[in-house]
């Protein structure tokens, strides 16, 4: 059985209560956890508490040693890390692989900005002042993260609060809290120092506490002691995190849903807008936030280009992730199929016609587990459920334009706005997309990827702040301003 790490401490919950941790792909118990409750939340924080007087007051390059370190650990683990991943979330192995390559990656880049944080001098109207501005962790952090990309998500959370020198509390998702509690458990692991000075990480700096978010979730965003909540999740939840987390004023961001629009022109590189339009689509089930969920073609070239995205998915083989042969794995829960269908029963109600896909994939271990086929759609209305919601799975809507401006149009009339890309070799139709496309990131030619190197998040109902990228460690540092006068 998993343990939650409080105060240095595999423990369990203070209620004695656990539960149960299923493979999405065959039902199967994959392992027990604690069911933590407010108790739990409250015994991290203190610890996080006395953790935060230690290790805010570490160098910050044995803040960055430390995460270096951490990441030899996870690599050193990445092979059982990623077999524990594709059971509690239903991933490939591959995918889970990629994800823990990610998850590294951003500890490496933000241990690398730990020791280049910098202030500024202000020169002051007053003769014989001048001003500062230094830049100082906040505290206590809490991260709460969703089940579809556990580990990435909670780096992102991690790493720029550990570098800056804050403690952190993590609450894993429910349904995939075990890659989770072992990564956790190897960065509290990590040393930094040398000779006799070498040292862990102070107990308490790193925690998790897994349970429900109606009782461990709500603890961390209603506790005055934790004063910064990173988020990742629904729109839904998140305005309820905004609104609890707002009446103790803690410094809140949230990276919410998505509904990303994909424009392809007549003059792009087809081939490749083709393949990136099925990794973008379809890579991890469909269930990503900045995956592309709104698919726009122009005139001239969409059938053409439907069919051959068809010829694609026809192909890719649906499973277990643990089998070599699979290159997609199941819905990770079951209410999640149950809504996709009911997307696609609406889109059918409403005209849309299927061209591969609309149901489940059935036969054998596939009746065990929550598997639906690759989907694609077209002739789409508007108003239809996959136009105006966010698909959180394998479906794919295809919409067609004549000219730019009309695509940009469509692509904006979302409430959402985290990602959106465009296809093109033309630079002007580039750059008006990029002016134009009313989202947190855009890309030219490329995948929907989130780089650590660059700020990610998004505008309207797809969330506020940044998490990637030097402006993540913004959220983390609060500044002051200080004067000084030669009396």
């Amino acid at each position: 059985m998993a343990k939650m790490l409080i105060g240095g401490e595999l423990v369990d919950s203070v209620s004695g209560q656990t539960y149960e941790v299923r493979n999405p792909a065959t039902g199967a118990v994959v392992g027990t956890v604690p069911k933590g409750n407010e108790k739990d939340v409250q015994q991290a924080v203190g610890a996080a508490e006395t953790a935060f007087k230690e290790w805010s007051d570490v160098t910050p390059e044995d803040r960055g040693a430390a995460l270096t370190n951490a990441c030899a650990l996870i690599k050193k683990n990445g092979a059982e890390i990623a077999q524990l991943l594709t059971q509690e979330q239903g991933k490939t192995l591959f995918e889970a692989g990629l994800e823990i390559h990610h998850l590294v990656h951003g500890l490496e880049f933000y241990a690398g900005l730990a020791s280049k944080v910098r202030g500024s001098h202000v020169p002051l109207p007053q003769k014989g002042a001048y001003g500062m501005v230094v830049r100082q962790p906040i505290g206590v952090c809490g991260g709460i993260v969703p089940w579809n990309f556990p580990l990435t998500l909670m780096g992102t959370k991690l790493g720029p609060a550990l570098a800056a020198g804050n403690t952190i509390i993590i609450k894993p998702a429910s349904t995939t809290p075990l890659a989770t509690v072992r990564v956790i458990e190897l960065i509290a692991q990590a040393t930094f120092g040398e000779g006799k000075a070498q040292k862990t990480l102070p107990k308490g700096t790193v925690q998790v506490v897994t349970g429900p978010g109606s009782t461990v979730g709500e603890e961390i965003l209603r506790n005055p002691r934790i004063r910064r909540i990173a988020f990742t999740g629904s729109t839904p939840v998140g305005r309820h995190v905004m609104e609890v987390a707002g009446r103790e004023i803690k410094r809140v961001t949230l990276e919410l849903g998505g509904s990303d629009p994909m424009i392809v022109m007549d003059d792009a590189n087809l081939e490749l807008a083709i393949k990136m339009a099925d990794i973008g689509r379809f890579f991890n089930c469909g269930q990503m936030c900045l995956g592309v969920k709104r698919l726009f073609l122009q005139e001239s070239i969409a059938e053409s280009f439907a069919g051959k995205l068809a010829d694609i998915l026809k192909t890719k083989t649906v499973g277990n992730g643990a089998s070599k042969e699979t290159r997609m794995g199941p819905i990770h829960l079951e209410a999640q199929r149950k809504e996709i269908e009911e997307q696609v029963e609406d889109a059918k109600a409403r005209g849309a016609k299927v061209i591969f896909g609309g149901e489940r994939a059935k036969g054998g271990e596939l009746d065990k587990g929550f598997f639906y086929l690759p989907t694609l759609l077209t002739n789409v209305s508007d108003d239809a459920r996959v136009s105006v919601e966010e698909t959180f799975g394998p479906v794919l809507p295809v919409f067609t334009f004549k000219t730019l401006d009309e695509a940009l149009a469509k692509a904006n009339s979302s409430e959402f706005g985290l990602g959106s890309s465009i296809w093109t070799r033309s630079l002007v139709s580039a750059n008006k997309a990029i002016d134009k496309l009313q989202a947190g990131n855009v890309w030219v030619n490329s995948l929907h990827y989130g780089y650590d190197e660059l700020p990610f998040g998004g505008v309207k109902s797809s969330g506020l702040g940044r998490e990637h990228g030097p402006e993540a460690l913004d959220y983390y540092l609060e500044p002051k301003g200080v004067v000084i006068v030669n009396v």
